[in-house]
């Protein structure tokens, strides 16, 4: 039965173009775009999946930046060592010929004295972004080497370096707070924060201790650390005035941080005071933490533990470099047998460090091929084949013509019915 009302050929024909135009439109976009899942309607799963590759290839890229750095300051660690150990090796040589008893022993004992210093000078500068592994002022040190994901979410992976003490003096950790607050560390916990807007924890600084020149008082705020060193001026000074130049300048070390809710308070000059570091903390301090219910802040002891640490002489990995000495035929022989431990010691050092230095190298290595690896996972799931994506649209647009030549052919059908009313 053919009818002017209802052309079913012609309904055909549009249903079919449209669909091949619906194609043509995917297949230019994914031409355009160099995607053939480019947004979540594509295909939801398969573009959440490359959602968190992706995140996960941006992370590898702060961790290989992170390890470099790493790789750099061990490094500069393991350079200081070698060399170290190549003073001492001279050193040896000069003990060695002191060891015979008509030669000049005042003029060697020079030319070993002018390495002790040169030792020293080494190892005063051997550090990498104000971080130094062979003075014995940091025990280890974490690199951030990976980022691994469980099915319960991401953890972070570190790679440990421990420091070596090849100093001639050394550190000594110590307490510096009285009886009253014995840890080096105090936590302002969520606790405290909950009786008001406001709290204060205060910290006292033992004053009975007497400080040397160089030692140093370090207070670690957060991630951020200040430091007082103590002068010659202060040394001289009584206990109680020593104290008091510490705190001031710790203060001020504090102050240049812009940190308003930390304040410290120094002793009068007749030690009536006693010397607190005071910490006045309000919820408003917090960053990103609740303004108006500090009871519910839990974070706060994470955000602000303050460790304050008493570095004093002690005996260092190369300590016993400040005995040598070879003027007298007794000295000449503790030398001797002194100098062999003390090479031991850098040598053992300098071999640590290039272990964990190769270590590091090659988990950078490996992390620059896992994202690489990632990176082409993430290409086959989403990247269109530019080769197939031609060939369609071909077709397509073959398809396209066909569609429009078979809707016209339709269209003209109601036309053929006129011949029958002639």
């Amino acid at each position: 039965m053919s009818s002017i009302l209802t052309n079913s050929s012609a309904m055909v024909a549009l249903q079919t173009l449209k669909g091949i135009n619906t194609g043509l439109a995917k297949t230019q976009a994914e031409i355009s775009t160099g995607k053939s899942i480019a947004s979540a309607k594509d295909n939801a799963a398969i573009w959440a999946i490359s959602k968190v590759m992706e995140s996960d290839v941006k992370g590898f890229s702060g961790i290989s930046d992170s390890l470099a750095l790493g790789e750099s300051t061990v490094a500069v660690a393991r350079q200081a060592s070698e060399t170290i150990t190549d003073l001492l090796t001279d050193m040896k040589g000069k003990i060695v010929a002191a060891q015979e008893s008509n030669v000049d022993r005042g003029k060697i004992q020079n030319d070993i004295n002018a390495l002790k210093d040169q030792i020293n000078s080494v190892i005063g500068a051997a550090q990498f972004n104000g971080l130094n592994l062979v003075d014995g002022s940091n025990s280890s040190v974490n690199v951030l080497s990976s980022l691994d994901r469980t099915a319960t979410g991401v953890n972070a992976a570190h790679i440990q370096v421990d420091g070596q003490n090849l100093s001639t003096g050394g550190y000594t950790a110590k307490a510096v707070f009285s009886s009253a607050n014995a840890s080096t560390t105090k936590d302002v916990a969520a606790a405290t924060l909950a009786k008001a807007d406001t709290s204060t924890v205060s910290f006292t600084l033992d004053r009975t201790i007497t400080y040397a020149e160089g030692d140093a008082i370090s207070m670690r705020i957060g991630e951020q650390e200040v430091r007082y060193t103590v002068s010659a001026g202060d040394a001289a000074q009584t206990a109680t005035e020593q104290s008091n130049r510490i705190l001031a300048g710790l203060a001020s070390a504090i102050d240049a941080l812009g940190i308003a809710d930390l304040e410290i308070t120094t002793s009068a000059a007749d030690g009536s005071n006693d010397g607190a570091i005071t910490l006045t903390v309000t919820d408003t301090a917090i960053d990103g933490l609740a303004t108006d219910t500090p009871a519910d802040v839990v974070g706060l002891d994470q955000d602000l533990n303050i460790t304050a640490q008493f570095h004093s002489a002690g005996a260092g990995g190369l300590s016993a470099l400040t005995g040598l000495d070879v003027t007298t035929n007794t000295g000449a022989t503790a030398a001797l047998g002194a100098i062999e431990s003390l090479i031991d010691t850098a040598t053992n050092a300098a071999a640590n460090f290039g272990s964990i230095e190769g270590r590091i190298q090659t988990q950078s290595e490996f992390i620059s091929n896992l994202s690489d690896a990632m990176k082409t996972g993430i290409g086959s799931l989403v990247d269109a084949d530019m080769e197939e994506a031609s060939a369609r649209l071909q077709a397509l647009q073959t398809q396209q013509q066909l569609g429009i030549q078979a809707l016209s052919i339709a269209n003209q059908q109601p036309q053929n019915i006129l011949s029958l009313f002639r």
